[in-house]
């Protein structure tokens, strides 16, 4: 069978984006704007974004760095809290501000120290949400100390999601940036009110990335990278065709001297190269002609959006990849620094 040397796929969308906020915002922005036409935006801003006069601050401030003529919408999310108002979120989805609301387990990554200290403190807004349609996203771990790190994401499914679930059973949830084979077998099981997003890095490193000839910061997110077999179950899982599984790139910047301390920041800056990275595990999988499903139709299937008009082309084509991004006065590591990759997308909209 020959191989491809292109890919013309309708336009994709990222369903788990950070672009952070100032100058990191400055530098992060486009490079998700030329490869997706959406992305649901984390709102794990300090503060957070837990109201909708923040959540309409925020994408203004996004829309406003990104060059003239970049088409992109950001899909606003409300922080969740132990004292956030069922009232505000309910609105906020009705106006068409707050597309989803994402749940952090208070502690459980970057600048999630506002968030839920129990389910059970968000039953209100959980049912309103449900009544109304609306998605929650889930950080799925839980973060006692007493649970090893690397067990976290299944003592979650079994404490937390397995009961909320029964407690809600018309509640969309997506469980994000799934890492374990655990994660892909629940959600195989579960109800079609059940998803989850895969990462491009997740799809392609395990823990010992972590620690190959030394400690690797510029590896480390949260949920940390797992043992080999559960990379597979994820690989096998995106390439499956199934709709429960679908792109969220978690991109997550930091700046290098952040990364590289003493206490390095957890988050994969994978954003200039997410779409590519996602073609080369897929094509490493002979899976190229599912990638459409996994990239462009499964999400906003899901989330009940229409599909996009447009589409974006990938060319098989070897290139470096370079080893920082800068601007702002940031220096950024991006996934795959240094690393040869075989496929490029053209920006959107451009051949």
């Amino acid at each position: 069978m020959p191989t491809a040397e292109s890919l013309t796929i309708r336009e994709p969308d990222d369903w788990h984006l950070h672009l952070r906020d100032d100058d990191m915002l400055a530098l992060t922005a486009d490079f998700s704007a030329r490869q997706f036409a959406r992305a649901i935006i984390m709102p794990n801003l300090v503060p957070p974004v837990t109201t909708i006069a923040g959540a309409e601050a925020y994408r203004e401030r996004i829309l406003r760095v990104l060059p003239a003529g970049r088409s992109f919408t950001p899909l606003m999310t409300a922080y969740l809290t132990d004292q956030i108002d069922a009232e505000e979120v309910g609105s906020g989805h009705e106006r068409g501000v707050f597309t989803a609301c994402k749940l952090y387990p208070a502690g459980a990554t970057t600048n999630s120290d506002a968030g839920v200290t129990d389910i059970r403190n968000i039953q209100p807004v959980l049912e309103r949400m449900q009544a109304i349609g609306m998605p929650l996203l889930v950080h799925g771990e839980v973060t006692s100390p007493d649970i090893d790190i690397f067990d976290r994401e299944a003592v979650f499914l079994e404490q937390v999601l397995a009961p909320t679930l029964r407690d809600f059973p018309e509640l969309k949830v997506v469980l994000e940036h799934i890492t374990t084979e655990d994660s892909v077998q629940f959600v195989q099981e579960a109800g079609t009110n059940l998803a989850a997003t895969i990462t491009p890095h997740h799809l392609r490193i395990d823990r010992n990335a972590l620690f190959e000839g030394g400690m690797r910061p510029h590896a480390y997110c949260l949920p940390v990278a797992k043992r080999r077999h559960h990379r597979t179950a994820l690989r096998r899982a995106a390439v499956s065709g199934s709709p429960k599984f679908f792109l969220g790139t978690d991109s997550a910047p930091h700046p290098r001297h952040e990364k590289e301390s003493a206490c390095g920041c957890a988050g994969i800056f994978c954003a200039p190269a997410a779409l590519e990275s996602y073609a080369l595990t897929f094509d490493e999988e002979g899976a190229l002609d599912k990638l459409e499903g996994f990239a462009s139709e499964f999400g906003p299937r899901f989330y009940g959006l229409p599909l996009n008009d447009g589409t974006v082309t990938l060319q098989r084509e070897s290139y470096e990849m370079p080893e920082t991004v800068t601007g702002g006065g940031l220096s950024v590591v991006p996934f795959h620094a240094g690393e040869t990759l075989t496929w490029r997308a053209a920006p959107r909209g451009e051949l």
